[in-house]
């Protein structure tokens, strides 16, 4: 992304990842200080505790309160384990895949807000 001319070498990258995307995106956040900021959400467990901890750019993250995949204590505690100074956490009704549209639109706005300043 920084090879784009819009970007550039030092201009700010963000990370976007629910569900496997989490699972995925949480130990690449942590070892990439390119990433200046990132929207996880929909996952949790022991296994990604130890890379959250090393992440400390600015985090949204969604919770589904009745998610039939992910307990919500899973989810809260990898929420807890981030090292960000700034973490948000969205918890809204409803199974995995309920995800309501306007959890997208507020990822846009973090993003915004981060990315673009």
């Amino acid at each position: 992304m920084q090879e784009l001319e819009y970007v550039g070498a030092g201009g700010s990258v963000g990370f976007s990842g629910m569900s496997m995307g989490t699972g995925l995106g949480v130990p690449f956040v942590a070892a990439e200080p390119r990433i200046t900021a990132a929207v996880f959400g929909l996952a949790g467990g022991d296994t990604l505790a130890e890379a959250a901890a090393r992440i400390t750019v600015p985090v949204e993250f969604a919770l589904q309160w009745d998610d039939e995949m992910v307990p919500r204590e899973l989810g809260l505690a990898l929420f807890d384990a981030f090292a960000s100074g700034e973490k948000t956490l969205h918890a809204n009704p409803g199974g995995h895949g309920g995800v309501p549209a306007f959890e997208l639109e507020s990822s846009q706005r973090f993003f915004t807000r981060h990315l673009i300043g």
